[in-house]
């Protein structure tokens, strides 16, 4: 990460620098996260029929299905919540003179109509939407694109739940097949991470090399770091506390473990591309049991997104403040619960954050043309709060294998 960020930075002083980055280092770092992308779905698919199929009755996935969606939902709530607190006590949007105002909404205009459209088709779907969708027509439709990973998570859990209930005899033979595709995937995995260095150094040189001028992050700092203080009291206080104090492991030796999750979705801005290390790392590191990593992180993966929320607050009244709106207790509240809910909505992907965000603002009555301020610093901040996501998944997995006595004693 570090020689990819300088090596870039050295190579643009030059005139053909950014275009020699982008034409022959940047299509590395594309390769790398299709390839991660490629085995996203197998991955979930064999990973959850085989963790269902191995419990013994139905029982036992309804208990964890609802401890996994309520500490989900706790988890999100709180989130938006320091989110909001932060940005109030900050007030960044205050240091945002016109002139920069202008200048970025100029900048980054047509960015926000692309953003606005997604948007507008997402809220014009109805509030049963999202269970709709969730229900494919046609697996091999679904399976064809990792946008639709809701929809294979639920043909996972029906075909699990159905192999269940048969007898076991019946099943054995499609239960061998994907306990066979889980280890050859796994396989997979490890063979994508050796190319993992080359991967990250040519995303970070890639990232430098897309970057806007050094004007627009300095009028942003004050947002930016705002972002930071709400991401960091989660990285380093909420979910060390509970590690500590609910699942009794030791807090520092739990980051060093998720680390190369940590740092592998810092440098995709993707919890998609990332779950394959992460249930690695969650079982091999960590010692939760497969049938709860494989049940949980995949979920986590799709409806989890803390730094998501947590970024989706602070825009929203960074946005307002400086536009100059002074937005009351109740439109706050009501940003709580948009916020939570559309990142339950956002796809794991990099930017999936940006479109949902426009819904919030909607709601909220906030200008959407405000999206254009946060623009030129979005891409790093996502990497960050891409890197929170995967670490709460982490986190509420442990607190689940903790309570159902599937973590081993480490």
């Amino acid at each position: 990460m570090i020689s990819g960020v300088l090596f870039a930075f050295f190579l643009i002083q030059f005139e053909f620098g950014e275009t020699w980055i982008k034409h022959w280092i940047k299509p590395f770092g594309t390769i790398f996260i299709n390839l991660l992308k490629l085995i996203a779905i197998p991955l979930i698919l064999a990973s959850l029929v085989k963790g269902i199929s191995d419990l013994k009755d139905i029982s036992q996935l309804s208990s964890m299905g609802f401890r996994t969606l309520g500490l989900f939902l706790i988890s999100t709530l709180f989130s938006v919540s320091v989110g909001l607190v932060v940005v109030n006590m900050v007030k960044p949007g205050k240091s945002i003179s016109e002139a920069t105002r202008t200048e970025m909404l100029a900048a980054y205009g047509g960015e926000v109509e692309n953003k606005k459209t997604a948007a507008i088709e997402t809220q014009n779907a109805g509030p049963l939407r999202f269970l709709e969708e969730m229900v494919p027509d046609n697996i091999f439709k679904s399976a064809g694109s990792n946008t639709n990973m809701l929809q294979v998570i639920f043909f996972a859990l029906f075909l699990g739940i159905a192999m269940v209930m048969i007898p076991e005899t019946a099943a054995r033979p499609l239960k061998q097949f994907f306990d066979s595709l889980n280890d050859v995937v796994l396989k997979m995995v490890d063979i994508i991470m050796k190319g993992a260095p080359i991967g990250v150094f040519a995303l970070m040189a890639a990232l430098v090399a897309d970057s806007p001028g050094l004007e627009l992050f300095k009028a942003l700092g004050m947002y930016a770091l705002t972002v930071l203080l709400g991401l960091g009291i989660l990285l380093f206080v909420l979910y060390p506390s509970l590690i500590a104090f609910v699942v009794k492991r030791n807090p520092v030796k739990f980051l060093k473990q998720i680390g190369p999750a940590q740092l592998l979705c810092f440098s995709t801005s993707s919890s998609a591309a990332t779950l394959p290390l992460t249930m690695e790392i969650a079982e091999k590191e960590i010692g939760i049991d497969n049938e709860v990593a494989s049940f949980v992180l995949p979920l986590g993966a799709t409806i989890n997104m803390d730094g998501t929320s947590l970024y989706q607050a602070v825009a929203a009244v960074f946005i307002a403040q400086a536009f100059g709106m002074d937005l009351t207790l109740s439109q706050q509240l009501a940003i709580v619960l948009t916020a939570t809910l559309a990142s339950i909505g956002s796809a794991a992907v990099p930017g999936a954050g940006m479109v949902m965000l426009v819904i919030v603002l909607t709601q909220a009555g906030i200008p959407e043309a405000g999206l254009a301020l946060i623009f030129a610093v979005d891409r790093p901040l996502d990497m960050i709060r891409s890197a929170t996501n995967v670490t709460s998944d982490l986190t509420i997995c442990s607190i689940i294998a903790k309570s159902l006595g599937k973590l081993e004693s480490r």
